[in-house]
This record gives structure tokens, sequence and C-alpha cells, in this order.
């Protein structure tokens, strides 16, 4: 890694949409895609008169990702108001959690992108309920910079988790992104598509940068619009180069400047000035006087638990530990879902090598998967069948080669292994013709044996082509094993 004369730090504050059928407070539809202001009513727009009544899935969906990022439950949460001003907000204000978020402090553990066998941790400071706001959409193409504004988004529960400072490479930044994406899903709160605005991030960033044995700290920059972990690790690098370019230009006084909120630019590759960035005191929060607090029961925290299941990182540690899979390997089948999770464990459970089963669902059944736009539950060869096949090469009924052919047939056929292999033409070749065709072979190539004999250990894979000519059937494994053997005998 090249070494920079300054410290990168980064924390980054993430909102997830959660996967409720109705908003935070009301019961308007939260499906995406309606034509724009049809799925809204008085209380999501705020209209005089109009009450808020809590989502109860959302709380439970905030305890359960709360509880799978060890954080602290709170007993009893309460709502606040978060004032400010903007077209898409139509109350005037936000209901969030200021001062008794409904998570505490927590943290994720994530691969380090640098050492892939090794973890890193982030801390989190807290994870809060909050309702979205809505979504301003500019006309810029045809040059009239007209604005509209869509309230669909109004209310929509989402839950903001805000991480400490503890990144220092935007590399990281985004490894924990992946992670934490991954565990959501799992954990099924959120379907995280950034492209619908399920999940969206904030990085705050600034430098440390060693002066005269002492470290300057740059006003933190909060960078906005950032649509994929690419660009959160696009914006992050760029920021760090500017803000280290202006430190070098103004000096010391860059630790007096402003904090600073900016925009990232994705075609461009630069952050764009929006504003001076807030502090909590310039929203003037007061608790929400239609809500009443709410206490967060043993008998709640319980029903999350039961239903937590395993975690992403659980799973890479299984993989590994129990199973022998490298980290590489385990890591690949994971960051799939629990779905591909439990489709190579049915096939592990079926009795085939571990690391064989990785192999194929890596290279066959997701190649498989990709080329024909399916998902795990589409796969049309179980992975009962597959175990099947698997176990069926490593006992040498079928070689590699033949193996693949069967496999082809199980995606068009439901049959089992020896069906396809009946199918197909594939015959079990006994040993005895496999010693028999040995033979032959030696017999008929004098100069390749002598090639062998003289430390050649390319020389025998011309004899392979010559037995699958004889016998098509012949495992070419096995025939190379036994004609190594009959060699060394010689």
């Amino acid at each position: 890694m090249n070494q920079t004369p300054y410290r990168l730090v980064v924390g980054l504050e993430v909102h997830v949409q959660l996967s409720t059928e109705t908003k935070l407070f009301c019961g308007c539809s939260t499906t995406f895609g309606a034509p724009p202001n049809t799925q809204v009513c008085p209380v999501c727009l705020g209209l005089p008169g109009s009450l808020p009544v809590l989502n109860e899935k959302a709380v439970q969906l905030a305890i359960r990702t709360g509880l799978a990022l060890n954080c602290k439950i709170a007993e009893v949460t309460k709502w606040d108001r978060k004032n400010y001003f903007y077209p898409d907000l139509p109350k005037g204000y936000q209901i969030s959690q200021f001062d008794q978020p409904i998570c505490g402090e927590g943290y994720l553990d994530f691969p380090d992108p640098d050492a892939p066998e090794t973890t890193q941790r982030v801390r989190l400071i807290r994870a809060h309920l909050e309702e979205d706001a809505g979504k301003s959409m500019h006309d810029e193409v045809h040059g009239r910079a007209d604005s509209k504004i869509d309230l669909n988004r109004t209310g929509t529960p989402l839950l903001e988790i805000v991480s400490f400072p503890d990144l220092t490479s935007a590399a990281a930044a985004k490894a924990y992104l992946t992670e934490l994406r991954l565990l959501l899903t799992y954990l099924g709160v959120s379907d995280c598509n950034m492209q619908e605005g399920s999940l969206r991030a904030d990085a705050n960033v600034n430098l440390h940068i060693p002066v005269d044995g002492n470290d300057i700290a740059t006003p933190i920059v909060e960078v906005k619009n950032l649509n994929s972990f690419r660009a959160v690790e696009r914006a992050i690098q760029y920021e760090a180069g500017r803000q280290f370019e202006l430190w070098k230009q103004t000096g010391k006084t860059i630790k007096d400047a402003p904090k600073q909120t900016r925009g990232w630019d994705d075609e461009a590759g630069v952050t764009k000035a929006q504003r001076e960035k807030e502090e909590s005191a310039d929203y003037r929060y007061f608790p929400d006087p239609d809500l009443v607090p709410l206490r967060v029961t043993e008998a709640m925290l319980s029903q999350q638990k039961v239903v937590l299941g395993e975690s992403p990182s659980a799973a890479r540690n299984r993989l590994q530990v129990n199973l022998g899979l490298k980290p590489y390997d385990a890591d690949v089948i994971v960051s799939q879902g629990q779905s591909m999770v439990a489709y190579f464990d049915g096939v592990v459970a079926g009795g085939a090598d571990p690391k064989r089963s990785s192999n194929w669902i890596q290279q066959d059944v997701m190649r498989t998967l990709k080329e024909n736009d399916l998902s795990v539950e589409q796969f049309p060869i179980s992975a009962a069948r597959l175990s099947e096949l698997l176990r069926a090469i490593d006992a040498s009924v079928v070689d590699n080669t033949r193996g693949k052919s069967i496999f082809q047939y199980l995606l068009e056929h439901d049959a089992t292994i020896p069906d396809a292999m009946a199918a197909l033409g594939i015959v079990q070749v006994d040993s005895s013709e496999i010693e028999t065709l040995c033979k032959e072979l030696i017999d008929e190539n004098p100069k390749v044996i002598a090639e062998a004999r003289a430390g050649n250990a390319k020389a025998l894979g011309s004899l392979i082509g010559a037995a699958r000519k004889k016998n098509a059937n012949a495992d070419a494994k096995v025939v190379r094993e036994l004609l190594q053997k009959m060699i060394d005998a010689m």
C-alpha cells in the first residue's frame, strides 16, 4: 500500500428502508414505482388534525437489526421532531429519534479488504428509526430547471445506522457497506436496493495531518448523493485528495474552516459544495407531542432473537472451520445470499466433498444462474441431485469431463444420475478394463513410456487422449494413475 502524508478518517451514515408494507406512521403503501403523489394521506402530508400511529413491524425490524449489530437495545425509546424546511418535507419537520434511539452502541465486523483472512471492526454509535422525506425531481435535461415533488416516499420507515469514524480507507468503507448490506438482506429487514433508494449512504470525511509533532484535523465534510458502493469508494478517494490539496494551499487555517456538505457528481468524479454542515442544535429537536414513548419488553427482544438466523460472518466461519473451505471460496458462497448457502449445505449434507461442491457451485451453478438470469431457488438441479453427481465423480463412476455432460443433461431433464448416464451412453468402466487398456497403451507407445521413465512428467498427457479414443468412458484420472504405477514398476 502507498503511504500517504495524512490519516484518512471516515464515518458512515446509512439509511435503510425497512421492508414494511405500509409507512412508519400511517397506512399508506410503501410499494416502489407508483405514480407520483398517489401513496399519500393526511398523516404523511402533515395536514392539520391528523395523528400518527406507529407501525409495529418497523419496530420489530429495527430491534432485529440492532441485535444482529450487537447494539444495546433501549428499554425506553421516544420520538422527536427534527425541524427544517425543504420542499419535499410537507410537515416542516421529520419525525426521528434524538437522545433516546431504539438501538444504542454496537459494532460490525467485516472482511479486511487488504487481508481477507482477517476482519476489521467498525463501532456503531446508534441505529434509530425515522420517517423518510419526499423526492425532488429536477428537470435538468430540457434546460428549464423545473422541479417537481413526489411525496410517495414521505413517511417511509427508515433505520439510520451511524458509525464511529473508525474507517481509514475508501476500500474499507466499501467493504463495510458490502457486509452491512449482506447482513441486512440475511435478516430480511430490507431489500437494500440502492437504485430504488432502499439503501443510501452519506460519508463523513476528514484528514488528520501530522504537523510539528501534532495532528491537524481538517473540517469534516459530509458527502451526499452516493448511489452505489463504487461511488462511495470513489467519492472518499477524491475528497481525501481534495482536502489535502486544500491543506497545502491554506496551511493551518483550514482547521478553522466550517464543516461542509458536498454532493458527489459521479459523472465528473468530483464533489461539489452544497452548504455548511448543520449541527444538531440547528434542527431544534424536541419530543413529538403526538407520540408516546415506547417501552421495549423482554418478550419483544426474545421474539426477534428467535428469527435472527445465521449471520454472514458466522456462515463464513462455519464453512472455513467446519468444512475446510478457503476464505475466498467461503466468501463467494456467502456473498450470494442465504439461499446459496442453503444450497451448498444441501449438497454437502448429501455426502459430497465440500471443496468439490464449492468448486462446482462457483463455476457451473453460478455461471448457469447468471447466463439464464435465474435465482438459486429456480435452479433445475436440486442440491440432492448435484450431490449425487459429485459423489459419482468422487467414486470414479464417471470422470469430471463426463460429469459436466451429465450436469448439462440434468439442466433440461429431471433424471437420476444412472438414468442420465444411460441416456448419454455413459457406462462405468471396471478396473480390469482399465488395466487392459493401460497395458495396450504401454505396448503401443514405447517412446512415450521411455520419456516418462526419464522423468518427463508431461509425457503421459499424450496417452490420455489415446485412451479416450479407445474407450470414451475411461476415467482420465484413473488411467493416468495406473499408467504411472505400471511405469514405476518397470
